[in-house]
């Protein structure tokens, strides 16, 4: 897995510029990199991620922001909902935690919009810490290798495998080696991760309601009317616009 790391790793990513010893990373910008990852290719990541640490390269910087401008600078990414979180966990950090990003597990998950996984990816990433954990290409990669063929299989099963081989000295470079491979394999294999218990399709994004939250989140960024929006998607619109009022992430 090392070797493989070494000549076909993905080290150019800008959330990967790791330490070379078991010095900590920026745990924030992992934080940035863990929420925009989630439910997007990493290659649609990269320029937002580093548009957005230009913009915000601190959490404190994110914490002061006008939430309109983080939303206009996520436009187009998809589920805005993860910027707002991410703006939200800032201004958590700031009050809570004195602008320092916490290393703890519990005060990472007690963060808004932080679930178990992104916790412990943090830990991981940030700060080198060893973490059970299951993403998309770690799942790949063992379900290639310790269940061809098999079907439904459980993360709860593959999870006693990631734990057995966890490398304890080095778990964020064993993770990354882990993604990078998974990546290669659903790029040379059909993809494992369709034998997942776990594996949902995603759902179609045209004339969704994503699509519809998304034209809406932009057109009012814009300071654009929303006459257009409504003609564009009538049947849609209402429902759209009350769920973005009521989750904050627009105001009438």
């Amino acid at each position: 897995m090392r070797a493989f790391a070494r000549a076909a790793g993905r080290q150019h990513l800008p959330w990967r510029q790791f330490p070379v010893d078991h010095s900590d990373a920026d745990p924030y910008a992992i934080l940035v990199s863990e929420m925009m990852l989630q439910q997007t290719q990493v290659h649609r990541v990269i320029p937002y991620f580093e548009r957005w640490m230009m913009q915000f390269p601190t959490v404190t910087d994110l914490a002061r922001a006008e939430l309109s401008d983080v939303l206009t600078l996520w436009s187009g990414l998809g589920y805005n909902r993860r910027a707002k979180f991410l703006h939200d966990a800032a201004k958590a950090v700031l009050a809570r935690e004195h602008g320092v990003m916490p290393r703890e597990y519990e005060r990472l998950r007690a963060l808004p919009g932080v679930g178990d996984y992104t916790a412990k990816a943090v830990r991981v990433f940030a700060f080198n810490e060893p973490e059970v954990l299951i993403e998309t290409n770690v799942r790949a990669v063992f379900l290639h290798h310790f269940y061809r063929g098999r079907k439904n299989v459980s993360d709860r099963l593959l999870l006693r495998h990631i734990a057995r081989t966890l490398d304890m000295e080095s778990p964020r470079l064993w993770y990354a080696a882990l993604m990078d491979y998974g990546t290669h394999l659903k790029a040379t294999v059909p993809n494992p991760s369709r034998r997942s218990a776990h594996h949902v399709k995603q759902a179609r994004f045209e004339g969704s309601l994503r699509q519809v939250r998304g034209a809406i989140v932009r057109a009012v960024s814009r300071k654009e009317s929303l006459a257009a929006v409504r003609k564009l998607y009538p049947e849609r619109f209402d429902v759209a616009y009350r769920a973005l009022v009521k989750e904050g992430l627009i105001q009438k």
